[in-house]
C-alpha cells in the first residue's frame, strides 16, 4: 500500500465560525489523535484528500501528514472518520488516527464477489450478507478489498468467513463462523408464474374498474 503525503497546518481558531471561514479559504478542519499522542487540531486541503482517495481507489489510505507550524513534523495516520455535506457531498471535517507502520491495526475492508454463480442459471440472486470484514495487519499490508470467488455456487450455497483466504500477514477477525455471501432463490412471485401471466394490460385494468364501479351503483 502506498503512503500519501498530506500537508497540514495547526489550527489556532475553533468553533463553527472559524470552520466556515476556513472552508471559504479552500481548507477544512481536521483533528489528529491516537493512543500515544495528544489531539492536534489541523487544517487540510479537501482537494489533496480527494486526489489521494481517487488514486488509491479507497478511503483506507495511509497518510504521511506533514504538519507545518514553523518547524515541519511528520505523523503517520489513517482516516478514522469523514463528515460530508449531505447535499453536495463536500468534505466538512476529517478525523485522523495516528498509527505506527510497525504495529498492526484493525480496519473494516469491503468484500468483492468475483465469478458467476451456478445459481444464476436458475434465477438465483447473489446476496452479500456482510459487505465488510474486519481485518488485522500492518498498515502497509492492508488489502484494498477481500475477494470472494462465488463461481460454482448454486441456490442455497454460501461461503462462510472461515472459508475465505487472505494473503500472509492479514487476518480476518471473527468470533463465529458467519455467512459472508450466499445465493438466494428467486422470489415467490417469480416461481411457477409465466411472464405473460404477470402482465396486466391497461385495458384489463380499466375493464375491472368499470365492473367494480357498476357493482357499486
Amino acid at each position: 500500500m502506498k503512503i500519501f503525503e498530506l500537508k497540514s497546518t495547526v489550527r489556532e481558531r475553533f468553533g463553527k465560525g472559524a470552520a466556515r471561514a476556513l472552508r471559504r479559504r479552500g481548507m477544512i478542519p481536521a483533528i489528529l489523535y491516537g493512543p500515544k499522542t495528544q489531539p492536534v487540531p489541523l487544517s487540510v486541503s479537501p482537494f489533496d484528500l480527494e486526489k489521494a482517495f481517487k488514486e488509491s481507489g479507497t478511503k483506507r489510505v495511509v497518510f504521511n501528514i506533514v504538519i507545518e507550524n514553523g518547524n515541519k513534523e511528520n505523523r503517520t495516520a489513517i482516516v478514522k472518520d469523514i463528515q460530508t455535506d449531505i447535499f453536495n457531498r463536500e468534505f466538512l471535517h476529517v478525523d485522523f488516527y495516528e498509527i505506527s507502520l510497525q504495529e498492526k491495526i484493525q480496519v473494516d475492508v469491503p468484500v468483492v464477489a468475483v465469478g458467476e454463480p451456478k445459481g444464476f442459471e436458475k434465477d438465483g440472486t447473489l446476496e452479500i450478507v456482510h459487505k465488510e470484514l474486519k481485518v488485522s495487519s500492518l498498515p502497509l499490508d492492508l488489502p484494498d478489498f477481500i475477494e470472494v470467488d462465488v463461481t460454482g455456487l448454486d441456490i442455497g450455497d454460501c461461503i462462510r468467513v472461515e472459508e475465505i483466504r487472505v494473503r500472509e500477514g492479514v487476518e480476518i477477525l471473527y468470533d463465529t463462523n458467519f455467512t459472508v455471501v450466499t445465493i438466494v432463490p428467486p422470489s415467490a412471485e417469480k416461481v411457477g408464474m409465466k411472464p405473460e401471466e404477470a402482465e396486466i394490460s391497461i385495458e384489463e385494468v380499466g375493464a375491472e374498474k368499470e365492473a367494480t364501479d357498476t357493482d357499486k351503483e
